[in-house]
């Protein structure tokens, strides 16, 4: 796991967590093409071995937008397996949240306003084409970087603290795991009240399980 050096001297602490913010960013786009493709094989690889993944018949990930790790590969796999698959959708009418959406091959699709490919609103509209966080069995989910405690960063609008922040008491809950390449790892991210603790995180290198 790569070391974050200062490049910066912040004015204050949100100055910071944007420079850093930025700084992974960059570092991930830097990847090249193939680059990225050999680090998503490398994910999925992992991703297959995980018993709460091999279990789990409700899951929740991402299409990969600004060089985030790609967990698409993994599909077929889940298809096979008869995994309800679901993708994030902008919650429409609340503030930075998310609905999770049954995605498949005739899902129809749109691009919301950060350039994103997700279900259309219209379609997930319909409780019937919904999943309830709470009862979804695993959520995979983008990281901008992360640390060995299980401490991660997102983009900055909260929309995943705020949707799983049930997750902190209610029960039943979804597994929650970041992933990330393995160059978005920092050495140590402060906290935050609001940020939702992961259960693992898996880059194209390791599988970490935070302590505690």
């Amino acid at each position: 796991m790569t070391t974050m050096q200062d490049t910066a001297a912040p004015t204050s602490h949100d100055d910071s967590r944007r420079a850093l913010r930025r700084a992974l960013r960059n570092r991930r786009r830097a990847l090249t093409p193939s680059e990225r493709q050999e680090a998503a094989r490398r994910l999925c690889r992992h991703l297959r071995q995980l018993p709460e993944l091999q279990r789990a018949r409700r899951v929740a990930l991402y299409l990969p937008n600004d060089g985030e790790i790609d967990p698409t590969p993994l599909l077929p796999w889940l298809r096979r397996r008869n995994v309800r698959i679901h993708l994030p959708v902008l919650r429409p009418l609340s503030r930075n949240s998310l609905w999770f959406v049954h995605y498949h091959a005739d899902t129809p699709m749109v691009v919301n306003r950060f350039g994103i490919p997700e279900p259309d609103t219209c379609h997930g509209a319909h409780r019937a084409h919904r999943c309830p966080a709470w009862a979804l069995d695993l959520i995979l989910l983008p990281l901008v970087g992360f640390d060995g405690a299980g401490r991660r960063i997102g983009m900055g609008g909260g929309f995943y603290d705020r949707t799983l922040a049930f997750s902190r008491q209610h029960r039943p809950r979804p597994r929650l795991i970041g992933l990330a390449h393995d160059c978005q790892g920092v050495e140590r991210l402060p906290a935050q009240p609001w940020d939702v603790p992961l259960d693992t995180i898996v880059t194209d290198r390791a599988v970490i399980r935070p302590r505690g």
